[in-house]
Parts: structure tokens; C-alpha cells; sequence
């Protein structure tokens, strides 16, 4: 698998470099976020990791234009305790970020997170009536191929915004606690003061704008989780 760095520090990208080439991934680095840009549209990669503090073109600014071209997972790096940041790149379609410095064990168990749930396809010898497609109302949802429509059109999605908008269709008409999606999407517990799930389903519902009657189709019940709407 590809893996793109996009930061400026030389000397950091060159040593996740090694460590994630040992781990058994190909990797790129760009040091600028025009160039970055450039080589995501220049060859697929699955995940590329995106430094927030950069010059010239900042990591935010990166984010929205790779997000204009492509639904590649970015993992954003991102200064510690800096949460403005970190909610902005949610907002902008990063799947999730690593505050500055981690370590590259940590890093790579991000990456490989990120992965398991942006790449899981339906394996070939599955029983016949394994479930290709997912259908929750207007909202028809492809797990193996990562594909979504919304009233017959295609829907846009960033992997996290898939996996989360799959589980709550899976439970369509059911509330299902924020504890309770982050271990069926992420597979880990939910962390206080954890706003990532809240910021992603807040692009989704923008994303599906408002039922016939004015509401939103996924409802938040404050203090206890979300649930998508039926029919």
C-alpha cells in the first residue's frame, strides 16, 4: 500500500519514511502541500498523512483542495492541544489526527486503523447471501466498494464519514450511543471530550440536507448517542 507524506520537515519524513517502508508500505514524501497535491493527482495512494503547520500552502488549505479532487483517507499531524485545528481538519474531510510528536509506532497504528476501515472489502468465498448493498431509506450504501448513493445520486464520503453513516444505518430507526458507534466504526472506546464523531456526522448531515418535514435525518439525543431516521 501507498502511503504519502505530505510535511516539510526533512528530517521527520525521512525517518517515518524508513520505519514505514520496514513495516512493508511504499512511501512518498512531498514537502510542500502544492506539491502534495500534485502527486496525489499524479498516482492513487491509500492514505496520505498531512501536516498542519507548513508554509506557504498550510496543511488546512492542502486538505480542502485535495478533498475537491479526491476521497483519499488523510491523517492529519496536528501541534499539540491545538484542538481548533484539529476540529477544522475534521470539518474540511480529514479522517482523523495524531498530535505532534508521536512517536512512529503510534503513527502507524493510526494508518493501519484508518486502513482496516477504508479498505475491507466482502471476500470472495463469502456465502451467497452475504449483503452487498445497504439500504436505509433514500440512502443506499455498497460496504465492499465503499460507494453510496442518496436519492439515487452518488453520495460523496470521506471514509470516516462511510463508516460512521454505515453504522447508523445498520441500526436505522434505533438511537445508538456515541460509545456504541465509536467501537463499531473505530473499534475503540470513545474518549472524553472526543468530539470526532459529532464533527463527522455534522458533514454528513449537511451532506443530506433536511427531511421533507424540516428535521434533520439523523438526530442527535443530546447526551446519548445519534440515530438515523426512517422513512
Amino acid at each position: 500500500m501507498r502511503i504519502l507524506l505530505i510535511d516539510d520537515d526533512v528530517e521527520l519524513t525521512t525517518m517515518l519514511s524508513q520505519y514505514l517502508a520496514h513495516e512493508g508500505f511504499e512511501v512518498h514524501a512531498a514537502h510542500d502541500g502544492e506539491s502534495g497535491i500534485e502527486e496525489l493527482a499524479r498516482r492513487p495512494y491509500e492514505i496520505a498523512v498531512l501536516d498542519i503547520m507548513m508554509p506557504g500552502l498550510s496543511g488546512l488549505e492542502t486538505l480542502q483542495h485535495i478533498r475537491q479532487q479526491s476521497r483519499v483517507p488523510v491523517l492529519m499531524l496536528t501541534a499539540r492541544g491545538d484542538g481548533i485545528d484539529k476540529v477544522t481538519g475534521l470539518n474540511l474531510g480529514a479522517d482523523d489526527y495524531v498530535a505532534k510528536p508521536c512517536s512512529p509506532a503510534e503513527l502507524l497504528a493510526r494508518i493501519r486503523a484508518i486502513l482496516r476501515r477504508t479498505q475491507s472489502t466482502i471476500p470472495a468465498d463469502a456465502p451467497p447471501d452475504t449483503p452487498r448493498k445497504l439500504q436505509a431509506g433514500p440512502l443506499e450504501l455498497w460496504p465492499g466498494s465503499r460507494q453510496a448513493t442518496w436519492h439515487g445520486a452518488p453520495l460523496e464520503l470521506t471514509g470516516t464519514e462511510f463508516m460512521l453513516l454505515e453504522v447508523l444505518a445498520r441500526h436505522v430507526g434505533n438511537l445508538v450511543s456515541k460509545q456504541d458507534i465509536s467501537m463499531e466504526a473505530f473499534n475503540r472506546p470513545l474518549t472524553r471530550f472526543d468530539r470526532r464523531i459529532d464533527v463527522h456526522i455534522s458533514a454528513i448531515r449537511q451532506k443530506l440536507g433536511n427531511r421533507p418535514d424540516g428535521q434533520p435525518w439523523i438526530q442527535n439525543v443530546r447526551g446519548l448517542g445519534y440515530q438515523f431516521l426512517e422513512d
